[in-house]
């Protein structure tokens, strides 16, 4: 990954700066938030951006459909700068880098949590302060995915704290402390 840094950390940093001088970046953040989101879920857009039969120029076209009135005109820029400089195909880790960079910027830790199903507001509210007070931080972003074969429970992450509280690591510590 460090080769991949050196190339989206200068285009991250750079974006953050016009994003912060513009005085938009919360609003650039969560549009690049929901970029990500569409990339994810859309694999053949991704590819397309990614393709090396494509030309710039047919890759321009389909990002100004895509995002010209739904998105800062900053970020459209990025994107067709990106697409110019035949960039675009690691627009997903560009999008990243500057998102972690805005975090570390910002004092917001990123906490991860995994649960068997998926969890209400009241759920993540009392996650999200449980995690605050382990964490020790004071912002928090909280991003939550579902795993059924956790059984029940969640597993929370921030940076490289783990909390585990799923019902199949318990059934896996008590097996273990059978064996024995």
């Amino acid at each position: 990954m460090p080769l991949l840094n050196s190339v989206t950390t200068p285009y991250a940093e750079a974006f953050l700066q016009v994003a912060n001088e513009t005085q938009q970046t919360e609003e650039i953040v969560i549009q690049a938030k929901e970029i990500l989101q569409l990339i994810g879920d859309s694999p053949e857009l991704e590819k397309a951006l990614s393709s090396p039969i494509l030309e710039k120029e047919s890759k321009k076209k389909i990002l100004i459909q895509l995002f010209s009135d739904k998105i800062n005109y900053s970020l459209l820029n990025l994107l067709k700068l990106l697409a110019d400089r035949q960039r675009i195909g690691i627009l997903v880790p560009i999008l990243e880098r500057f998102l972690e960079i805005y975090r570390e910027n910002s004092n917001i830790a990123l906490a991860t949590v995994t649960s068997a199903v998926e969890l209400s507001d009241e759920q993540k509210d009392l996650i999200t302060q449980k995690i605050i007070s382990i964490a020790g931080t004071e912002k928090l972003e909280l991003v939550t995915k579902t795993d059924p074969s956790l059984i029940g429970g969640f597993v929370a992450s921030v940076g490289s704290k783990v909390i585990d509280a799923s019902i199949a690591s318990q059934i896996r510590k008590l097996g273990l402390s059978l064996s024995k």
